[in-house]
């Protein structure tokens, strides 16, 4: 779906190019996540695919077309993009905000309202209450739901995410996280999305880009990245728990023990991941979780023992 061929970027006056001789390819309905130090070119990389920066050289392609070549102005309306400052037109109510693309492209009135509406109901916020508010009324989390809301709203096939949670506070970002995820997933968006949290990148990736000096240094899946670094620099950069990152890569479903519920276990949902098991076993001071499902159904349970093992016997494959 998208495909960058030897793509440099060379600022006036700058000795190195902030993107040098770059090759990466996304495959559609994937999400990649572009992470480095400061200045690694991770967001020049991501503005060089709808041309808010002309890269030096190379191509680029999105959907068989080298975008180095199209209209910029129509390209970026088929590309949806959404940033940590979120960029809502604060004179504009929310419906207004969510149908600025779509109204672009000369959409009927009575298509854009039903795609709003579809829109914030997806993100989570119901029409009713929100459509008629403006931005101001709105929390920091709200109006990055609509931002994604608007960015989605023209059905784009590639989503440019700019490290879109960076100014939410941690707990509603990580709630914010896992919706998307989800969200993205199911309606097969292509997306490129930049951060500087490794923890974000391996939650949100399907494929992780590690970049240093403009250049690409591994592009892995998040297992094979923690459990494989290519080289110093990426186990340095995705830091000495690399073990415990990696259980936060497996569901409890793929864990579970027989047995019967013990009296001193906690109960936590089958939407948990094995670090979020072990994180809130630790705070409890307990050995042991039943897992339960959205009716309250036993499924199993997770012991320390098990994460322990699991985690010890963790390796490259």
């Amino acid at each position: 779906m998208i495909r960058l061929e030897g793509v440099s970027k060379i600022f006036p006056g700058v000795a190195r190019p902030a993107v040098d001789n770059l090759d990466l390819a996304v495959e559609e309905g994937r999400t990649c996540v572009l992470i480095g130090p400061s200045g690694c070119g991770k967001t020049t990389t991501m503005r060089m695919v709808n041309r808010l920066i002309e890269p030096s050289s190379g191509r680029i392609i999105v959907e068989d077309e080298d975008v180095t070549q199209a209209d910029p102005v129509a390209l970026r309306r088929r590309i949806g993009y959404v940033i940590q400052q979120i960029g809502l037109f604060p004179h504009m109510t929310i419906a207004e905000n969510v149908a600025t693309v779509p109204k672009l492209l000369g959409w009927p009135a009575q298509k854009i309202k039903a795609r709003s509406e579809e829109m914030l109901d997806l993100v989570g916020l119901p029409p009713g209450q929100f459509l008629s508010r403006f931005p101001r009324h709105l929390s920091g989390g709200q109006r990055q739901r609509v931002g994604v809301a608007r960015a989605l709203a023209a059905d784009p096939p590639v989503m440019l995410m700019d490290e879109p949670f960076g100014a939410v506070d941690p707990v509603v970002r990580g709630r914010l996280q896992d919706e998307f995820v989800e969200i993205l997933r199911r309606l097969k968006k292509t997306v490129i999305f930049v951060t500087h949290d490794i923890d974000e990148a391996i939650r949100m990736g399907d494929v992780v880009a590690i970049l240093r000096d403009g250049k690409l240094v591994q592009y892995d899946t998040p297992d094979r990245l923690l459990a494989a670094p290519a080289d110093e620099f990426v186990a340095d950069f995705v830091g000495a728990d690399a073990a415990l990152r990696r259980l936060s890569l497996v569901g409890v479903s793929e864990a579970l023990e027989s047995g019967d519920a013990g009296e001193a276990d906690i109960r936590l949902p089958a939407t948990s991941n094995l670090r979020g098991v072990l994180s809130a076993l630790l705070a409890e001071g307990r050995d042991a979780a039943t897992i339960v499902d959205g009716d309250g159904k036993l499924l199993g349970r997770i012991t320390l023992a098990g994460i322990r093992a699991r985690s010890a016997g963790a390796g490259p494959e």
